[in-house]
């Protein structure tokens, strides 16, 4: 959606995505939808309902009082794997932008100058030969045992890795039956660091981890490359506009419904926090969260920031049934509901305030310096829109 013309070119980022897995009522116990596979464990149906909301306001108020400038609301699908940001900033789809706004449900409310991991996921897939594997095991090649060997591998590569690395992984296939040698398998890997250009480095040690596993099991390894995603590029100028709305327009209040819901569902955290978080506002400038997102590749284009509002009761982790369920609470609605005056209300800042974009263009370019943004993806890599697909045991790609 583009409403308006001429500078300044203010953009909105609408997330949808899932995760699966995670289907759950909002209730204050694990109880599973029967409707679904999918839960929206990271709140995005929450995400991009706000922001659209945001940019819609701002875009009528715009209209009615004659404020000049362009307001572009950007659809973003697939940020849970998909990178989907970083193959929108290849194809320019950012140019031309002044500033963007985003934000992202949480268990408290924060704004500053923070940053985030940058991450790489990669498929790798082990090509082998069945056999019995009691009456014939000599003659197969087991594919899981190269999985299970380049596991291995990577397990002592950890403790040779930089501060900050994160390394994950879950085995989407592995056989299918005890007395059969699988000739398939394969493991689906995310690896992160606070650097870009150090998780390239990591990745091509998980590469060589890979190789060791298909050759010390005499099978054959295909690389699934599913593309990377930059860390997120902080602009202090831009989060201090977040900040000071986030601070004057917090008017969260909860009834006594919603606060026995929250310590009901903390009962099932392990590290519940206070609830009094849910109406406080905390300062993250100057930290690195432990997540990834793909707003990393437009920060690194266009000055670039975001915030979080209480969605979840304090406590909650992301990706997990507990984020679900609040997200479909009215405390997850009032969270909402503060994220888009917020947003519309920064945005307002920012269109009749031509020094702030200023500020902040002049401080993105002091902070980049002598680098350059450098996409962690391929340069022919296509969107990998199939990447929640059950594993193909078609023939391995070249080596």
């Amino acid at each position: 959606m583009t409403v308006g013309e001429g500078k300044p070119v203010l953009a909105f980022l609408a997330e949808f995505d899932a995760l699966p897995g995670l289907s759950q009522e909002a209730v204050p116990y694990r109880q599973k939808r029967d409707d679904s596979q999918y839960g929206h464990a990271c709140g995005h149906h929450l995400f991009g309902v706000a922001s659209t909301s945001a940019a819609i306001s701002l875009a009528t108020y715009m209209k009615l009082n004659n404020i000049p400038g362009t307001i572009k609301l950007y659809g973003c699908p697939a940020e849970e794997g998909g990178s989907a940001k970083a193959f929108m900033v290849r194809a320019g789809l950012f140019d031309g932008c002044d500033a963007v706004l985003h934000w992202h449900p949480g268990s408290n409310n924060s704004a500053g100058d923070r940053s985030t991991l940058a991450r790489i996921a990669a498929k790798f897939r082990f090509h082998g030969k069945a056999a019995h594997a009691a009456g014939a095991p000599e003659q197969g090649r087991s594919a899981l045992d190269a999985v299970e060997l380049m596991n291995h591998a990577t397990q002592l590569m950890r403790e040779h890795t930089p501060e900050g690395t994160r390394i994950h992984h879950v085995i989407t296939s592995g056989g299918e039956a005890p007395n059969v040698v699988p000739e398939f398998a394969e493991v689906y890997y995310y690896i992160r660091h606070p650097e870009s250009q150090v998780v390239k480095e990591l990745y091509q040690r998980l590469e060589l981890c890979a190789q060791a596993g298909a050759l010390g099991t005499e099978t054959k390894l295909e690389i699934n490359y599913q593309g990377g995603i930059a860390e997120i590029f902080p602009n202090n100028t831009l989060a201090q506009v977040t900040m000071r709305n986030l601070n004057l327009l917090n008017d969260l209040k909860y009834s006594e419904e919603q606060l026995q819901f929250a310590l009901k569902l903390q009962e099932t955290l392990p590290k519940p926090q206070p609830i009094t978080q849910l109406q406080e506002v905390l300062d993250k400038s100057g930290t690195v969260g432990k997540g990834s997102t793909d707003v990393g590749d437009v920060s690194w284009v266009v000055p670039t920031t975001g915030f979080t509002t209480a969605c979840w009761v304090p406590g909650t982790p992301a990706h997990s049934w507990q984020a679900v369920a609040c997200g479909g609470t009215t405390i997850a609605k009032q969270g909402m509901n503060l994220a888009t005056r917020v947003l519309a209300v920064s945005g307002l800042d920012l269109l009749t305030n031509e020094g702030l974009i200023q500020q902040a263009q002049l401080e993105h370019h002091r902070r980049l310096g002598e680098r350059k943004y450098e996409s962690l993806l391929k340069p022919d890599q296509k969107p990998p829109l199939n990447y929640r697909k059950a594993p193909s045991r078609g023939t391995p790609a070249e080596q």
